[in-house]
């Protein structure tokens, strides 16, 4: 289960430039696209693990 973890984390923090392609847009509801993203876009958040 670690090495799905630590795969799932790589992926995440592998993906974060396309975030940052585009300006965040607007929120329709209070918990837009499920959980919501937890990580922060302004301070150019690095690593999970």
């Amino acid at each position: 289960e670690e090495e799905i973890v630590n795969r799932a984390a790589q992926l995440v923090d592998s993906s974060e430039y396309k975030r940052r392609q585009a300006p965040p847009g607007i929120k329709i509801t209070p918990r837009a696209f499920g959980r919501d993203r937890r990580l922060p876009i302004t301070n150019r958040f690095k690593g999970c693990t």
